[in-house]
């Protein structure tokens, strides 16, 4: 017992002393990167130019260009150690003005990250952060990718032997200019342009960017409707019924694909767009590339199963097709699938490509959840209904080509698509129905589990009419039916099932094999009983059908209208 007990004293001052080694190391790490001399070539360096802090110095390269056009003083701004000391006042100009040129065309910063404090120190984050109350030495403006890898736009503190602390561009950085500029700055068709349109305009946008890009957007649109134009002309040559498929599957994606390249192509290639633009443009070209890919490989694959299953071709109302019926239904889920997969995996694509995120504040709505919550409330209705379509097609509630009844209505299941159901009522019109509210409402479905049904044909008779008649004439009309849309004859019966002041309720049922066709077969059936049971009547002088006399105040009421 009291071996445990000083035990306890020894095991905190050992958690003790394990908390401040990692608080020693950090408070032992100088602030700040030591030289002898920074940018000794370069003379003294303007008193006006502000290198305290990480926002003063990216404030003084992009604000100090009108009053510094060759670059001398913010060359200042730059880490120019890898620079002889005689090369570092041409060469530092120029690298400064390739610098703001870059950063100008592809960087959008977000000044909330550059700190306005000599240390870095960022006051605003949480004590579980990795940074949180540390001196900063070291800190990532931007990044640019640069042949498919990024290249950081970094700022150092840096401490000569002779002077204070400043922040400047970082070495590592200064050596990666001129492959930035050479892959971003004005391309040969912006430098034949005319003074003046390469101006700045407003928003830190250039004349020619203001008046090119809307000529661009129409040269991007006419090149799609040319795309279109000639994917129709050469689809109406097409000799097979697969091919004429294939070129009106791949019509819109290529149209999408014409548009992006052109965007592309313009932006990217003739000319440079600013940052600012190309923050906007990039997502939108990466999006139109992605979508068109990924739509011709939908299209496609939903062209090849057409021909294989060859759906369209078939009435899946006939019994005969019960087992096409379910793999129409199948086929149907699994295209849905396919389609959520691709969709995700060429949305992951474009954030992935476009850096949407660390541009316009996105990143504080993305790091807080607010921007999935904004989609997911936006896309609420449509994820619904997608779910519910997937729901149908996988316990197979709703077949394609079911009969079935909705609300009343007499149809049967054409199409199953990702937002509504397509139904065809018997007089030949479409039903539209949202997925949700078709899952969510109870629908008979003649045609789930058994096939067979008796069909009812309800008739108000006179009280005094023959029932063993009325059996025989009964099954006279099955007899001159289809057999073949009938099921077992045993199973037909006539039975009154109730009377009143008007007379006796009999119902007469009719077997029939197929639920799809039973509405048909059982119309045809009536039409004949009814043809039969009036000719007895006139023939034979017996009353069937009651007379009944409408009431008096209707009599009343339909004299005084007339």
């Amino acid at each position: 017992m009291q071996r445990a007990e000083n035990s306890v004293p020894l095991l905190l001052a050992t958690l003790w002393l394990l908390l401040l080694v990692p608080l020693a190391q950090a408070q032992s790490v100088t602030p700040w990167f030591e030289v002898e001399t920074l940018n000794p070539g370069l003379g003294p360096t303007p008193n006006w130019l502000d290198r305290s802090t990480p926002r003063a110095t990216m404030e003084s390269l992009l604000r100090s260009a009108p009053t510094d056009p060759e670059g001398l003083s913010r060359a200042h701004l730059l880490d120019l150690s890898d620079l002889a000391p005689e090369d570092q006042a041409a060469n530092g100009a120029r690298l400064a003005r390739e610098l703001l040129t870059v950063i100008e065309r592809r960087a959008v910063l977000d000044w909330g990250q550059i700190l306005d404090r000599p240390d870095a120190l960022d006051a605003r984050q949480t004590s579980s952060s990795a940074t949180a109350g540390m001196k900063r030495r070291s800190l990532l403006v931007w990044e640019i990718e640069l042949d498919g890898i990024p290249a950081a736009i970094r700022l150092d503190r840096i401490k000569p032997a002779e002077g204070n602390p400043v922040w400047v561009v970082s070495r590592q950085t200064v050596q990666k200019i001129p492959a930035l500029y050479a892959a971003y700055g004005p391309s040969q068709y912006e430098e034949l342009l005319p003074e003046g349109l390469r101006r700045h305009a407003f928003w830190r946008l250039m004349w020619w960017e203001v008046l090119g890009l809307p000529l661009l957007v129409l040269l991007a649109g006419l090149a799609g409707q040319g795309t279109a134009v000639a994917l129709r002309g050469i689809g109406r040559h097409a000799t097979r019924r697969i091919t004429r498929a294939a070129f009106r599957a791949a019509r819109l994606p290529m149209v999408l694909a014409a548009v992006a390249l052109v965007l592309a192509f313009g932006t990217q290639t003739v000319f440079v767009f600013s940052g600012r633009l190309n923050s906007v443009l990039t997502p939108l070209i990466a999006a139109g590339f992605v979508t068109a890919a990924l739509m011709l490989i939908v299209n496609v694959i939903e062209v090849i199963l057409d021909q294989i299953t060859g759906f369209d071709e078939l009435d899946l109302t006939r019994q005969q097709f019960d087992e096409a019926r379910t793999r129409a239904t199948r086929i149907a889920a699994v295209r849905r699938i396919l389609v959520i997969i691709v969709f995700l995996f060429g949305f992951g694509i474009v954030l992935a490509s476009a850096n949407l995120f660390r541009t316009y504040g996105f990143s504080l709505l993305a790091s807080a959840g607010a921007l999935t919550l904004i989609l997911g409330f936006a896309a609420r209705t449509i994820l619904t209904n997608i779910l519910a379509s997937l729901q149908i097609a996988l316990n197979q509630s709703a077949r394609i080509g079911d009969r079935v009844v909705y609300k009343g209505a007499l149809c049967h299941v054409e199409r199953i698509n990702f937002t509504y159901v397509q139904l065809a009522d018997w007089d030949g019109t479409r039903l539209v129905v949202p997925v949700s509210e078709f899952a969510a409402t109870t629908f008979e479905n003649w045609a789930l589990k058994e096939p067979e049904m008796l069909r009812v044909l309800k008739f108000k008779l006179a009280p005094e009419v023959d029932i063993d008649r009325l059996r025989r004439c009964f099954e006279a009309v099955l007899d001159d039916l289809d057999q073949s849309d009938l099921d077992d004859r045993d199973k037909s019966s006539v039975r009154v099932t109730g009377q009143d002041a008007f007379g006796i309720d009999v119902w007469f049922m009719v077997p029939c094999r197929d639920p799809n066709s039973s509405w048909d077969t059982a119309c045809l059936a009536r039409e004949a009983l009814i043809a039969r049971l009036t000719r007895m009547q006139a023939d034979e002088g017996v009353t069937i059908f009651p007379d009944i006399v409408p009431p008096v105040d209707s009599v009343a009421s339909s004299r005084a209208a007339a």
